[in-house]
């Protein structure tokens, strides 16, 4: 059950940032409420003692997708269902318009925001190996301040984030892949449809005569947060695309794994699907060249 809690309706960004600033209160920002409001009514931990919702779904500065001076930027209010209809985004963002196609349902899809899937850094968002590996920044305000910072370094540890109470994320912002970049994504879930991420990986490679030029590799749900994979890029760069090296490096990336998780009970049979997912995902991404 909700308890009794103030909503408030800025109908643009400075109403919101002075909202922010001056009430002492608990406060929680809310857009599509996916999040929220199945928290509220299950009286988590993480919700329970939240006294206002600012719901922003008037406020225009957060929203839209553009493309300039060589960035995407999309507004951290956009719909997944915005997001993959969207044709700069279909054409230069391939990778994260798969990843927002396995969030949910329909219904979640046009009412989920992209900002509201990595705002409170759960391991199972599915965005954020996507947006890691397209070297996303988030645009952050506050009433006094404005900064821009990478999506890595806001993600601090589970459910912890750099966002401060008088804060408010207000864009994504990712430079325009080069074309001849390749790459893929993959989601695992208990069941096909509908279902919280258990493991997920997002690739993005450039090949130059069937060599790594540069990889990028990121994965979520199957480590504490979403994380890039800096060691492991190193060992490919340089590497000719082959079926044995992408064996071995699937096999490294259990041992990174492990690195990051430590051995659990469920290790023994976890670590052997990880290890081809990613291998799986290699493939896709590479089909061409093997």
């Amino acid at each position: 059950m909700i308890s009794s809690i103030e909503i408030l309706t800025p109908k643009n960004l400075n109403e919101v940032l002075g909202i922010l600033s001056s009430n002492g209160g608990d406060l929680r920002i809310i857009a599509g409420g996916t999040d929220i409001v199945t928290g509220l009514k299950q009286e988590s931990n993480r919700f329970i003692k939240t006294e206002v919702l600012i719901d922003i779904n008037r406020v225009a500065e957060v929203k839209g997708i553009g493309q300039a001076n060589g960035r995407i930027s999309i507004g951290a209010a956009s719909t997944f269902t915005e997001i993959y209809k969207n044709q700069i985004v279909s054409k230069e963002l391939p990778i994260l318009k798969k990843a927002v196609a396995t969030i949910g349902s329909l219904q979640i899809r046009n009412r989920a925001t992209i900002a509201g899937n990595f705002v409170n850094n759960a391991p199972c968002a599915d965005t954020v190996p996507a947006l890691l590996v397209y070297n996303a920044t988030i645009e952050i305000e506050s009433i006094n301040s404005k900064r821009e910072i990478s999506l890595q370094e806001f993600l601090q540890g589970p459910y912890i984030t750099q966002l401060k109470k008088d804060e408010i994320v207000t864009r994504i912002n990712i430079p325009v892949p080069p074309e001849n970049f390749i790459g893929d994504f993959y989601k695992l879930g208990r069941r096909q449809a509908v279902a919280i991420s258990r493991i997920t990986f997002a690739v993005l490679m450039e090949l130059e005569k069937n060599k790594i030029n540069e990889i990028r590799i990121a994965s979520g749900a199957v480590t504490p947060i979403g994380t890039r994979f800096s060691e492991l890029e190193k060992f490919a760069k340089g590497k000719e695309v082959n079926n044995n090296f992408l064996k071995t490096l699937a096999c490294k990336m259990g041992d990174e794994i492990i690195k990051l998780t430590g051995l659990r009970w469920s290790s023994e049979y976890k670590l052997p699907v990880v290890q081809q997912m990613f291998y799986q995902i290699l493939r896709s991404a590479t089909k061409k060249n093997l």
